[in-house]
């Protein structure tokens, strides 16, 4: 019997792990090199492939197992490491096009969430209240890995958007925090001319 990763982090909704093999890893800190980090991951398993991306302040990269049971390893054993003093975060890796384009949906705003409410979490308990929920994303600090204690929550049409802040305003949900939840729609930037 394996022992698996909670799914935590910025994960799509519905996301399937049962075929992935690779992990995301996030807030590297800018003295690591695509060597270390291969050499770092290869104690969860042979590594099939490492890509590091330099930012300035703090990089990312994605690492490729053969086996997916090293991937889910790496997850559990990896996850929050410190490397050159920074907490490395690690999670499934998935394509941009695995998560809907809420572009046009409506957003509320929810506060004073717990520290261990993740997106997967976040995301459940609002499509348990409305299947018209699309996406829900916890915002996380990149310094220190850790939830900033807020999120936004998407859904599809305005109405159920406005009927979670009025139903779950200050109820408090599966003990993740007390949901202070304030209409935030997303207005599409349009360029003015003189």
């Amino acid at each position: 019997m394996q022992i698996e990763p909670i799914l935590t982090g910025n994960l799509p909704p519905g996301f399937d792990t049962s075929t992935c093999r690779s992990v995301y890893v996030g807030n590297i800190h800018v003295q690591v090199t695509e060597a270390l980090l291969r050499e770092v991951f290869q104690s969860a398993g042979s590594v099939d492939g490492c890509k590091l991306i330099r930012k300035e302040k703090s990089s990312y990269g994605f690492v490729d197992y053969y086996e997916r049971g090293s991937a889910a390893l790496a997850i559990l054993t990896l996850n929050r490491k410190q490397i050159f003093g920074q907490p490395i975060r690690v999670n499934w890796a998935y394509a941009s096009g695995q998560r809907e384009d809420t572009t046009d949906h409506f957003h509320i705003f929810v506060g004073d969430l717990s520290p261990e409410v993740t997106d997967s979490a976040l995301f459940a308990f609002f499509s348990a209240y409305s299947p018209n929920c699309s996406d829900a994303r916890v915002m996380w600090d990149q310094k220190t890995g850790r939830s900033r204690g807020y999120g936004f929550v998407s859904f599809r049409n305005q109405q159920d958007a406005q009927s979670a802040i009025n139903d779950l305003n200050g109820v408090n949900g599966l003990g993740i925090g007390r949901f202070v939840a304030t209409g935030q729609q997303k207005v599409p930037t349009v360029a003015r001319t003189s």
